[in-house]
């Protein structure tokens, strides 16, 4: 375990506004260990109660797709247009879609 701030791990973190809704990054922080971490993130991004669950993630356990491999990973969706919701006829009523 590092000893020193400089050599703490950076962790992403994740805040859910209220139960139901899904986690939002809200930003980043360095860190000993998780504990300290969630600590730190409950007093940075939660200090009005602004949340109801928090997550953090070490930075560099996160996989993420390239951004130039972009069409390859997404065109494929392209020739499913029944996932799109224009494909559908929505009724008179319905909101939030």
């Amino acid at each position: 375990m590092s000893t020193t701030p400089h050599d703490w791990a950076l962790y992403e973190v994740f805040v859910r506004a209220r139960a139901g809704l899904d986690h939002k990054h809200v930003g980043s922080l360095h860190a000993a260990d998780p504990q300290m971490a969630l600590q730190h993130a409950r007093d940075t991004y939660t200090r009005r109660q602004e949340g109801v669950s928090i997550w953090v993630v070490r930075s560099d356990q996160i996989s993420a797709s390239d951004p130039s491999d972009a069409d390859a990973l997404f065109s494929p969706a392209d020739d499913k247009v029944y996932r799109h919701p224009t494909f559908y006829t929505i009724p008179e009523g319905v909101e939030g879609l």
